[in-house]
Protein backbone atom coordinates (compact mmCIF):
# COMPACT_ATOMS: atom_id res chain seq x y z
CA UNK A 1 0.00 0.00 0.00
CA UNK A 2 1.44 3.38 -0.98
CA UNK A 3 1.79 6.25 1.46
CA UNK A 4 -1.19 8.26 0.22
CA UNK A 5 -3.41 5.21 0.54
CA UNK A 6 -2.16 4.73 4.10
CA UNK A 7 -2.83 8.39 4.91
CA UNK A 8 -6.36 8.15 3.52
CA UNK A 9 -7.12 4.88 5.29
CA UNK A 10 -5.98 6.37 8.57
CA UNK A 11 -8.03 9.52 7.97
CA UNK A 12 -11.15 7.37 7.59
CA UNK A 13 -10.72 6.13 11.16
CA UNK A 14 -10.22 9.56 12.73
CA UNK A 15 -13.56 11.37 12.14
CA UNK A 16 -11.90 14.79 12.00
CA UNK A 17 -13.82 17.85 10.85
CA UNK A 18 -12.20 19.84 8.05
CA UNK A 19 -13.54 23.19 6.87
CA UNK A 20 -13.25 24.32 3.25
CA UNK A 21 -13.86 28.07 2.81
CA UNK A 22 -13.66 28.21 -1.00
CA UNK A 23 -17.04 26.84 -2.05
CA UNK A 24 -17.02 29.20 -5.06
CA UNK A 25 -14.19 27.08 -6.54
CA UNK A 26 -15.44 24.09 -8.53
CA UNK A 27 -12.38 21.97 -7.71
CA UNK A 28 -13.14 22.44 -4.03
CA UNK A 29 -16.71 21.26 -4.56
CA UNK A 30 -15.52 18.16 -6.42
CA UNK A 31 -13.00 17.46 -3.65
CA UNK A 32 -15.64 17.94 -0.95
CA UNK A 33 -17.90 15.44 -2.70
CA UNK A 34 -15.10 12.87 -2.98
CA UNK A 35 -13.90 13.35 0.60
CA UNK A 36 -17.45 12.95 1.89
CA UNK A 37 -18.01 9.83 -0.22
CA UNK A 38 -14.76 8.26 0.94
CA UNK A 39 -15.29 9.26 4.56
CA UNK A 40 -11.93 11.05 4.82
CA UNK A 41 -13.36 13.72 7.14
CA UNK A 42 -16.51 15.45 8.23
CA UNK A 43 -16.60 18.23 5.64
CA UNK A 44 -17.87 21.74 6.32
CA UNK A 45 -18.29 24.04 3.32
CA UNK A 46 -18.59 27.79 3.82
CA UNK A 47 -20.91 29.56 1.41
CA UNK A 48 -24.44 30.35 0.37
CA UNK A 49 -26.50 27.15 0.77
CA UNK A 50 -28.67 27.77 -2.29
CA UNK A 51 -25.65 28.42 -4.51
CA UNK A 52 -23.75 25.39 -3.22
CA UNK A 53 -26.79 23.18 -3.79
CA UNK A 54 -27.25 24.59 -7.28
CA UNK A 55 -23.55 24.13 -8.11
CA UNK A 56 -23.60 20.52 -6.91
CA UNK A 57 -26.58 19.82 -9.18
CA UNK A 58 -25.01 21.64 -12.13
CA UNK A 59 -21.72 19.73 -11.74
CA UNK A 60 -23.43 16.39 -11.21
CA UNK A 61 -21.92 15.99 -7.75
CA UNK A 62 -23.29 13.82 -4.97
CA UNK A 63 -22.94 13.37 -1.21
CA UNK A 64 -24.08 16.89 -0.33
CA UNK A 65 -26.25 15.27 2.35
CA UNK A 66 -23.00 14.21 4.08
CA UNK A 67 -21.60 17.77 4.06
CA UNK A 68 -22.40 20.57 6.49
CA UNK A 69 -22.93 23.95 4.82
CA UNK A 70 -22.01 27.01 6.87
CA UNK A 71 -23.86 30.13 5.74
CA UNK A 72 -21.65 33.10 6.67
CA UNK A 73 -24.64 35.42 6.61
CA UNK A 74 -26.72 33.46 9.12
CA UNK A 75 -24.32 31.34 11.18
CA UNK A 76 -25.32 31.23 14.83
CA UNK A 77 -21.72 31.14 16.08
CA UNK A 78 -20.69 34.47 14.53
CA UNK A 79 -21.16 36.50 17.75
CA UNK A 80 -19.06 33.99 19.69
CA UNK A 81 -16.25 34.16 17.12
CA UNK A 82 -16.40 37.96 17.04
CA UNK A 83 -16.02 38.05 20.80
CA UNK A 84 -12.96 35.80 20.65
CA UNK A 85 -11.41 37.93 17.91
CA UNK A 86 -12.05 41.16 19.79
CA UNK A 87 -10.45 39.78 22.94
CA UNK A 88 -7.39 38.35 21.18
CA UNK A 89 -6.63 41.51 19.22
CA UNK A 90 -8.00 44.27 21.42
CA UNK A 91 -4.48 45.73 21.62
CA UNK A 92 -4.67 46.13 17.84
CA UNK A 93 -7.97 47.97 18.07
CA UNK A 94 -10.20 45.02 17.20
CA UNK A 95 -13.82 45.36 18.28
CA UNK A 96 -16.78 43.02 18.03
CA UNK A 97 -18.21 45.17 15.24
CA UNK A 98 -14.97 45.07 13.24
CA UNK A 99 -14.67 41.33 13.85
CA UNK A 100 -18.17 40.71 12.51
CA UNK A 101 -17.09 42.53 9.36
CA UNK A 102 -13.96 40.37 9.00
CA UNK A 103 -16.04 37.23 9.47
CA UNK A 104 -17.79 37.97 6.18
CA UNK A 105 -14.52 36.77 4.64
CA UNK A 106 -14.74 32.93 4.51
CA UNK A 107 -11.01 32.63 5.27
CA UNK A 108 -11.48 34.42 8.58
CA UNK A 109 -14.63 32.47 9.36
CA UNK A 110 -12.89 29.16 8.65
CA UNK A 111 -9.94 30.13 10.82
CA UNK A 112 -12.21 31.04 13.72
CA UNK A 113 -14.08 27.74 13.38
CA UNK A 114 -10.72 26.03 13.90
CA UNK A 115 -9.77 28.38 16.75
CA UNK A 116 -13.07 27.73 18.54
CA UNK A 117 -12.85 23.97 18.08
CA UNK A 118 -15.79 23.76 15.67
CA UNK A 119 -13.42 22.36 13.03
CA UNK A 120 -10.22 20.40 13.49
CA UNK A 121 -8.44 21.81 10.46
CA UNK A 122 -8.76 23.95 7.35
CA UNK A 123 -7.74 23.51 3.72
CA UNK A 124 -7.69 26.58 1.46
CA UNK A 125 -5.63 28.30 -1.20
CA UNK A 126 -7.18 26.94 -4.39
CA UNK A 127 -8.40 30.44 -5.15
CA UNK A 128 -6.53 32.58 -2.60
CA UNK A 129 -2.92 33.64 -2.22
CA UNK A 130 -0.85 32.07 0.54
CA UNK A 131 -0.65 35.36 2.44
CA UNK A 132 -4.44 35.66 2.51
CA UNK A 133 -4.82 32.09 3.81
CA UNK A 134 -2.16 32.42 6.50
CA UNK A 135 -2.87 35.95 7.74
CA UNK A 136 -5.93 35.03 9.85
CA UNK A 137 -4.17 31.85 10.97
CA UNK A 138 -1.19 33.83 12.29
CA UNK A 139 -3.50 36.37 13.95
CA UNK A 140 -5.83 33.96 15.73
CA UNK A 141 -4.74 30.32 15.71
CA UNK A 142 -1.06 31.20 16.18
CA UNK A 143 1.76 28.68 16.65
CA UNK A 144 2.24 25.70 18.95
CA UNK A 145 3.67 26.32 22.43
CA UNK A 146 7.45 26.55 22.16
CA UNK A 147 7.27 27.13 18.40
CA UNK A 148 7.58 30.65 16.99
CA UNK A 149 7.84 29.89 13.29
CA UNK A 150 5.63 28.24 10.67
CA UNK A 151 7.37 26.14 8.04
CA UNK A 152 6.49 23.94 5.10
CA UNK A 153 7.45 20.29 4.71
CA UNK A 154 7.31 18.09 1.63
CA UNK A 155 6.93 14.34 1.79
CA UNK A 156 9.14 13.02 -1.01
CA UNK A 157 8.34 9.60 -2.44
CA UNK A 158 11.35 8.26 -4.32
CA UNK A 159 11.52 5.41 -6.81
CA UNK A 160 14.76 4.20 -5.19
CA UNK A 161 13.60 2.64 -1.92
CA UNK A 162 17.16 2.42 -0.57
CA UNK A 163 16.91 6.07 0.50
CA UNK A 164 15.12 7.26 3.61
CA UNK A 165 12.38 5.04 4.97
CA UNK A 166 11.73 2.64 2.09
CA UNK A 167 12.03 5.50 -0.38
CA UNK A 168 10.11 8.05 1.69
CA UNK A 169 11.80 11.20 2.97
CA UNK A 170 10.59 14.47 4.47
CA UNK A 171 12.21 17.79 3.48
CA UNK A 172 11.86 21.14 5.32
CA UNK A 173 11.64 24.08 5.23
CA UNK A 174 10.89 24.27 1.52
CA UNK A 175 8.04 26.75 1.48
CA UNK A 176 7.77 29.45 4.11
CA UNK A 177 10.63 30.96 6.14
CA UNK A 178 13.51 32.44 4.08
CA UNK A 179 16.35 32.70 6.60
CA UNK A 180 15.68 31.13 10.02
CA UNK A 181 17.81 31.85 13.05
CA UNK A 182 19.44 28.95 14.86
CA UNK A 183 16.50 28.83 17.27
CA UNK A 184 13.96 28.92 14.45
CA UNK A 185 15.87 26.23 12.55
CA UNK A 186 15.75 24.02 15.64
CA UNK A 187 11.99 24.59 15.88
CA UNK A 188 11.61 23.66 12.20
CA UNK A 189 13.51 20.42 12.82
CA UNK A 190 11.30 19.44 15.75
CA UNK A 191 8.11 20.39 13.90
CA UNK A 192 9.24 18.31 10.91
CA UNK A 193 9.86 15.34 13.17
CA UNK A 194 6.29 15.64 14.45
CA UNK A 195 4.97 15.95 10.90
CA UNK A 196 6.90 12.82 9.93
CA UNK A 197 5.31 10.84 12.75
CA UNK A 198 1.81 12.17 12.07
CA UNK A 199 1.75 11.83 8.30
CA UNK A 200 4.50 9.47 7.11
CA UNK A 201 4.07 7.18 10.09
CA UNK A 202 7.68 6.36 10.89
CA UNK A 203 10.24 7.54 13.41
CA UNK A 204 12.23 10.51 12.12
CA UNK A 205 15.99 10.37 11.69
CA UNK A 206 16.69 14.06 11.25
CA UNK A 207 19.79 15.38 9.49
CA UNK A 208 20.57 19.07 9.93
CA UNK A 209 22.19 19.87 6.58
CA UNK A 210 25.13 22.12 5.85
CA UNK A 211 28.09 22.34 3.47
CA UNK A 212 30.15 20.99 6.38
CA UNK A 213 30.19 17.66 8.18
CA UNK A 214 31.27 17.66 11.82
CA UNK A 215 33.60 20.61 11.54
CA UNK A 216 35.01 19.98 8.08
CA UNK A 217 34.44 23.65 7.26
CA UNK A 218 34.35 26.82 9.33
CA UNK A 219 31.82 29.57 8.64
CA UNK A 220 29.04 31.50 10.36
CA UNK A 221 26.49 29.54 8.30
CA UNK A 222 27.90 26.29 9.68
CA UNK A 223 27.83 27.71 13.20
CA UNK A 224 24.10 28.34 12.81
CA UNK A 225 23.42 24.71 11.96
CA UNK A 226 25.62 23.47 14.81
CA UNK A 227 23.74 25.66 17.28
CA UNK A 228 20.38 24.67 15.80
CA UNK A 229 21.26 20.99 16.20
CA UNK A 230 22.12 21.51 19.87
CA UNK A 231 18.88 23.40 20.52
CA UNK A 232 16.75 20.87 18.63
CA UNK A 233 18.15 18.00 20.71
CA UNK A 234 17.31 19.91 23.88
CA UNK A 235 13.79 20.64 22.62
CA UNK A 236 13.07 17.07 21.56
CA UNK A 237 15.25 14.54 23.43
CA UNK A 238 12.98 11.76 22.15
CA UNK A 239 13.99 12.42 18.53
CA UNK A 240 17.12 11.33 16.67
CA UNK A 241 18.72 14.56 15.42
CA UNK A 242 22.24 14.88 13.99
CA UNK A 243 24.24 17.73 12.56
CA UNK A 244 25.95 19.34 10.96
CA UNK A 245 25.96 16.95 7.99
CA UNK A 246 26.54 17.33 4.28
CA UNK A 247 23.77 15.87 2.13
CA UNK A 248 25.80 12.87 0.94
CA UNK A 249 26.88 12.04 4.50
CA UNK A 250 23.23 12.18 5.55
CA UNK A 251 21.85 9.76 2.97
CA UNK A 252 24.71 7.51 1.73
CA UNK A 253 25.79 4.92 4.29
CA UNK A 254 29.38 4.51 3.13
CA UNK A 255 29.97 8.26 3.06
CA UNK A 256 28.21 8.75 6.38
CA UNK A 257 30.44 6.19 8.09
CA UNK A 258 33.54 7.85 6.67
CA UNK A 259 32.62 11.47 7.37
CA UNK A 260 30.69 11.00 10.63
CA UNK A 261 31.88 7.78 12.28
CA UNK A 262 29.78 6.76 15.24
CA UNK A 263 26.68 8.64 14.10
CA UNK A 264 23.43 6.66 14.24
CA UNK A 265 21.85 8.87 11.59
CA UNK A 266 24.58 9.52 9.02
CA UNK A 267 23.76 7.57 5.88
CA UNK A 268 20.30 6.69 7.19
CA UNK A 269 18.53 10.04 7.45
CA UNK A 270 14.87 10.08 6.42
CA UNK A 271 14.27 13.75 7.31
CA UNK A 272 16.40 16.51 5.80
CA UNK A 273 16.31 19.95 7.40
CA UNK A 274 17.83 22.63 5.17
CA UNK A 275 19.62 25.67 6.59
CA UNK A 276 17.41 28.13 4.69
CA UNK A 277 14.44 28.31 2.37
CA UNK A 278 16.58 28.90 -0.71
CA UNK A 279 18.44 25.59 -0.38
CA UNK A 280 15.32 23.68 0.68
CA UNK A 281 13.15 24.89 -2.16
CA UNK A 282 15.87 24.26 -4.75
CA UNK A 283 16.57 20.80 -3.37
CA UNK A 284 13.00 19.50 -3.35
CA UNK A 285 12.37 20.74 -6.89
CA UNK A 286 15.58 19.15 -8.18
CA UNK A 287 14.77 15.82 -6.52
CA UNK A 288 11.21 15.98 -7.80
CA UNK A 289 12.31 16.57 -11.40
CA UNK A 290 15.64 14.75 -11.72
CA UNK A 291 14.66 11.69 -9.67
CA UNK A 292 11.04 11.69 -10.88
CA UNK A 293 9.96 11.76 -7.23
CA UNK A 294 6.47 12.54 -6.02
CA UNK A 295 6.38 15.63 -3.80
CA UNK A 296 3.41 15.82 -1.43
CA UNK A 297 2.98 19.25 0.10
CA UNK A 298 3.72 21.76 1.26
CA UNK A 299 2.34 20.60 4.58
CA UNK A 300 2.32 23.59 6.91
CA UNK A 301 3.66 22.84 10.36
CA UNK A 302 4.09 24.72 13.57
CA UNK A 303 0.50 26.04 13.78
CA UNK A 304 -1.51 25.30 16.93
CA UNK A 305 -4.03 23.61 14.63
CA UNK A 306 -3.54 22.49 11.02
CA UNK A 307 -4.34 25.10 8.40
CA UNK A 308 -2.95 24.02 5.06
CA UNK A 309 -2.42 26.09 1.94
CA UNK A 310 -2.98 24.78 -1.58
CA UNK A 311 -1.35 25.95 -4.76
CA UNK A 312 -3.76 27.93 -6.91
CA UNK A 313 -2.86 25.51 -9.70
CA UNK A 314 -3.96 22.52 -7.63
CA UNK A 315 -6.00 19.63 -8.95
CA UNK A 316 -9.05 18.04 -7.36
CA UNK A 317 -6.90 15.13 -6.22
CA UNK A 318 -4.45 17.57 -4.59
CA UNK A 319 -7.29 18.98 -2.49
CA UNK A 320 -8.57 15.52 -1.55
CA UNK A 321 -5.07 14.43 -0.53
CA UNK A 322 -4.55 17.56 1.59
CA UNK A 323 -7.88 17.01 3.34
CA UNK A 324 -6.66 13.54 4.37
CA UNK A 325 -3.26 14.88 5.41
CA UNK A 326 -4.88 17.65 7.46
CA UNK A 327 -7.08 15.11 9.21
CA UNK A 328 -3.98 13.11 10.17
CA UNK A 329 -2.26 16.25 11.45
CA UNK A 330 -5.29 17.31 13.46
CA UNK A 331 -5.55 13.96 15.21
CA UNK A 332 -1.87 14.03 16.13
CA UNK A 333 -1.68 17.57 17.56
Amino acid sequence: MDLLAQIKNKAKTLSQTIVLPESHDERTLHAASIAAREGLANIKLIGNPAKITSDFERLGLTNLDKITIIDPENYSELPKYAGIMAELRKAKGMTVEKALGELKNPLYLATMMVKAGDADGEVAGADNATGDVLRPAFQYVKTLPGISVVSGAFVMILKDESFGHNGIMVFADCAVHPDPTARELAEIAVATGKTTRAIAGFEPKIAMLSFSTKGSASHAMVDKVVEATKLAKEMAPDMQIEGELQADAAIIAAIGKKKAPGSTIAGEANVLVFPDLQSGNIAYKLVQRLADAEAIGPVLQGMAAPINDLSRGCSVSDIVNLIAITANQAAAK
